[in-house]
């Protein structure tokens, strides 16, 4: 009598139907990765290169990474960065480097690298949204979704003049994140003296820059702009 091993039924070369059971439970247990790798495991079980606790143990290793695999991009999918590179792939001699800093010349690239995920927003959609929840009254909830992150940037810092309500939405932000020793990246167009006529309050102007200008690293970028790069019909190499 022929009794089929029960995890797989062969249906052709290359082919595998699981067992609906064994499916069932590692969906139940939120394991179904593990049905991407199981084959070439069980193929190396019965090659001899792998017993029965190293079996479990390259499953479970398996589920681990793809989970990491799956967090990591739907880290990057929140941080929303208008372009993706790691330090890895990325051109430090074309386009200079990304600037993770304070301040920055006008057409100097402010985009970090996104080897380690964070989350990225323009200081104009952020204060809108947080103007939102003046509105509807969701403006706790909605500045705790820019402390959440372990690590948030504000690009075109400083572009504008700030209303009394943004200037204090900006400090509570800033306050909430030193409180909870989450770094903040900053990017601007101007440099850190010239950012205290932008804020119509002088004392709150006065102690969110303080706490922004003498607790960071400054980075100025005095490189080219990356833009033309861009121009329409210019070569990529």
């Amino acid at each position: 009598m022929f009794c089929p091993n029960p995890l797989q039924q062969s249906k052709g070369p290359g082919m595998t139907i699981h067992d609906p059971s064994l499916r069932l439970a590692l969906k139940t247990l939120i394991l179904t990765g593990m049905l991407d790798t199981l084959d070439a495991r069980l193929a190396q079980t019965r090659d001899g290169k792998l017993g029965h606790p190293e079996f479990l143990q390259v499953l479970c290793e398996d589920e681990i990474a793809r989970r990491d695999t799956a967090a990591l991009a739907r880290r990057v999918r929140r941080a929303r960065f208008e372009q993706h590179s790691t330090f890895e792939d990325f051109d430090f001699t074309v386009c200079r480097l990304h600037c993770w800093s304070r301040e920055n010349p006008c057409g100097t690239s402010t985009r970090p690298p996104s080897s380690a995920p964070r989350r990225r927003h323009q200081v104009r959609q952020m204060l809108a949204d947080l103007a939102g929840g003046h509105a509807d009254r969701t403006i706790g909830q909605r500045m705790r979704e820019y402390t959440r992150p372990v690590v948030l940037i504000v690009d075109d810092f400083a572009m504008r003049e700030h209303t009394p309500t943004q200037s204090d939405d900006l400090y509570d932000l800033v306050s909430d994140r030193a409180i909870a020793a989450k770094p903040l990246i900053l990017t601007s167009n101007r440099a850190p003296k010239d950012w205290y006529p932008l804020f119509p309050n002088p004392v709150v102007a006065e102690s969110l820059l303080d706490r922004l200008i003498n607790t960071s690293y400054q980075v100025l970028m005095d490189g080219p702009s990356c833009r033309p790069r861009k121009r329409p019909g210019t070569a990529t190499t």
